[in-house]
């Protein structure tokens, strides 16, 4: 099983990064993710983060992008809800990434 080190921590993680338990997440896992993908995290990039996590602890799922900007537009209005302004936070896939990043499961109908 692959792992991620951070902050003398070891935490599993599976093939493509994600935390294989989402309940050890933290912000510092998320700063760190980013960090390794030479992204740094914005307050944008915290709304939609924190909302991902908002909405598995509701739900139990990650949303899929077409879920996620639905969602995203009825709480925070359409500008931050569309594609176009995800992929400019999440450009290697808004749903994907913020996912990891968040500490969630890859999103149903990512390939």
């Amino acid at each position: 099983m692959p792992t991620m080190e951070f902050e003398g921590k070891t935490y599993e993680v599976d093939e493509e990064g994600y935390l294989m338990d989402w309940s050890l997440w933290n912000e510092g896992i998320a700063a760190e993710m980013a960090k390794q993908d030479n992204l740094e995290l914005s307050d944008a990039h915290w709304e939609v983060i924190r909302f991902l996590r908002d909405y598995f602890e509701k739900y139990q799922i990650a949303p899929m992008i077409k879920i996620l900007t639905k969602e995203l537009a009825k709480k925070y209005g359409k500008e931050k809800g569309n594609t176009k302004y995800l992929y400019e936070l999440y450009p290697a896939g808004p749903a994907k990434q913020a996912c990891r990043y968040a500490g969630l499961p890859k999103p149903t109908g990512c390939v």
